[in-house]
């Protein structure tokens, strides 16, 4: 029955990610609740879900090639603040981590249900110059993302979305590829570490990332079926359900 939950939950996971994102906040959860420590979980959970997001980057290649070639210095403080995120996370006693939890999923939870207006948006705005001393600010940010997405993960994409607008990008197209890129880097560099320190539950992480991959392929279109608005919203409602809970139960 563990491994059945595990399993339905990283397919819904992956399907959620493939038309909204937020799919953390199914599974994450899901393996607190099944006993799995709040610490363990969200290093399997990241382990997991990375191939999901590696293949959400791959998708974007053709939008890739034509963004601004200074962007891709943003992968420096991706990785720095990933593997920092990472270490921090390590070194956080799990009784601190409990009680940070519910905290976390609320918290990604309020980012997920902005993004869609912000979104259509940058999506909207005027293009204009990205001024010429963006990038030491913007760096600075991307690694405080970093840190954050190597600790927890969950809503870091609209924060870097919001990077890439106040940089002049209005493709959302692009922009998204490039944000899936930076995530990819943040995730994988976490997930190495958080591997080599014993924190992933390799018999949950390898049930997740496989049904995370099916269902990222086969269950977007059921997904699609109900409508990114509807998926949203179950979304919203079982972020905000799981991080009360969580937040009684520890």
């Amino acid at each position: 029955m563990h491994e059945l939950f595990v399993f339905g939950a990283a397919l819904a996971a992956g399907a959620i990610n493939s038309v909204a994102g937020g799919g953390s906040l199914v599974s994450f959860p899901t393996l607190i609740w099944l006993g799995v420590p709040a610490i363990v979980a969200n290093a399997t959970n990241t382990a997991a879900l990375w191939p999901g997001a590696l293949g959400s980057a791959w998708g974007y290649r053709r939008e890739l090639r034509g963004a601004d070639p200074r962007v891709y210095a943003l992968l420096i403080p991706s990785f720095v603040g990933g593997i920092a995120g990472a270490v921090l996370l390590y070194r956080t006693p799990s009784a601190v981590f409990d009680r940070l939890v519910p905290f976390l999923i609320l918290f990604a939870t309020l980012l997920f249900m902005i993004q869609d207006p912000i979104q259509r948006r940058f999506n909207l705005s005027a293009a204009h110059a990205a001024r010429s001393h963006w990038l030491s600010w913007t760096m600075f940010f991307q690694l405080l993302v970093g840190i954050y997405g190597g600790y927890f993960g969950a809503g870091i994409g609209i924060v870097m979305l919001a990077t890439l607008s106040l940089m002049g990008h209005t493709n959302i197209h692009q922009m998204n590829g490039l944000k899936n890129l930076l995530g990819t880097c943040i995730n994988g560099i976490a997930a190495i570490y958080l591997a080599l320190v014993g924190l992933v539950l390799w018999r949950d992480a390898v049930v997740m990332a496989v049904a995370a991959t099916i269902g990222g392929a086969a269950g977007a279109s059921i997904a699609r079926r109900m409508g990114p608005t509807v998926i949203r919203r179950l979304v919203v409602v079982v972020g905000f359900a799981m991080g009360l809970s969580l937040m009684l139960r520890f």
